[in-house]
């Protein structure tokens, strides 16, 4: 019988810098009990993968280890009792790690069929970020048509997937950027307004900015992956009974809020960590996807894949991100 084929995937054998990341061989994984083995075609690279690898997020595995949080391919087989999904369906799926290898393992709870005209690398990309967006702006926010959505870092993969969402949702969005080409993007994406954060003191231009778009009222509901002096400046602009969702911390620093502000407006403040949704709400997770695959295939959504990168040049994909130069989406693509 011929030898297996060894498994090509990117490997973390002590946390650290990016350089830390190797491509190396993995044995070929086999699928167990309600499980999926899939052949990886493409994964999206996600901020928290970041801290994975680096070894500040909050959820660490075992090392050595595989990072990768999305994936898209294809069902190369199936484990005992699996009844969602089959051999050779094209699929998506979430995991907590291992989505940066040729084959992956995946629980059949956490895989969708995707729709015949999505891409791998949309499927991929479509992940996490979308799910973020929509369990922030319906499931934690409570978004109604007509309301007005502020989102932080709009250019972003989870930015750009909330100013699609929003605008899906029948809101007016006001998309916050830091340059000129994520301006232009984010406008493409659907977003009403654009407010800049590359600006001197942020703190009071950023409210008038907001004020002069949607009036002094301000916004109804804030989408914010940023923090730091973003969430601050957007903590101001927010309007009477207004909610904030707090998605990440890209800018590094984590706020620390004055609560009097909140409590004399009458503003929600609500997290949200959208992986225990996959592990705790599968189905609702399944609900959310084919809502997104339905304005998908009605144009109302669509994931924006800057860029590719074959699984030896890893490196430049993860500093892409790391350097925030991302608009969109960046995926590893696993066949060269």
């Amino acid at each position: 019988m011929a030898a297996e084929k060894p498994v090509r995937a990117l490997v973390v054998k002590e946390h650290g810098p990016i350089e830390n990341v190797a491509l190396s061989d993995i044995p070929d994984p086999r699928p167990g009990r309600a499980a999926v083995l899939i052949d990886v075609r493409a994964a999206s690279v996600n901020f928290p993968d970041l801290l994975v690898i680096g070894g500040t997020y909050q959820n660490l595995p075992p090392r050595p280890f595989v990072p990768g949080k999305d994936l898209a391919g294809v069902v190369a087989a199936v484990g005992e009792g699996v009844t969602l999904v089959k051999a050779g369906d094209r699929v998506m799926a979430q995991i907590e790690h291992g989505a940066y290898a040729e084959r992956c393992v995946v629980p059949e709870q956490n895989c969708s069929v995707m729709p015949a005209g999505m891409s791998y690398a949309e499927g991929a990309a479509m992940g996490l970020a979308y799910l973020t967006a929509h369990f922030a702006l319906v499931e934690r926010a409570g978004c109604r048509a007509g309301e007005t959505v502020l989102v932080t870092g709009a250019a972003g993969g989870v930015g750009l997937a909330a100013v699609q969402v929003a605008k899906a949702l029948g809101a007016t969005v006001v998309a916050a950027v830091s340059s000129a080409e994520k301006a232009a993007v984010a406008k493409t994406s659907g977003a009403d307004h654009v407010v800049r954060t590359d600006v001197p003191d942020l703190r009071e231009t950023f409210r008038t900015q907001v004020f002069d778009a949607v009036g002094k009222r301000g916004v109804d509901i804030v989408i914010d992956p940023v923090g730091g002096n973003v969430f601050d400046a957007s903590l101001r602009a927010v309007g009477w009974c207004g909610r904030i969702v707090i998605v990440g911390f890209a800018e590094g620093r984590v706020p620390e809020i004055k609560t009097g502000l909140v409590l004399v407006k009458n503003i929600a403040l609500i997290g949200l960590q959208v992986s225990d949704y996959r592990d705790r709400e599968p189905a609702k997770v399944r609900r959310v996807l084919a809502e997104l695959f339905a304005w998908y295939q009605q144009g109302k959504v669509k994931p924006h894949v800057m860029a590719r990168f074959p699984l030896h040049e890893h490196r430049a994909a993860l500093a892409a991100v790391r350097d925030r130069r991302v608009v969109g989406k960046v995926v590893l693509v696993m066949r060269d």
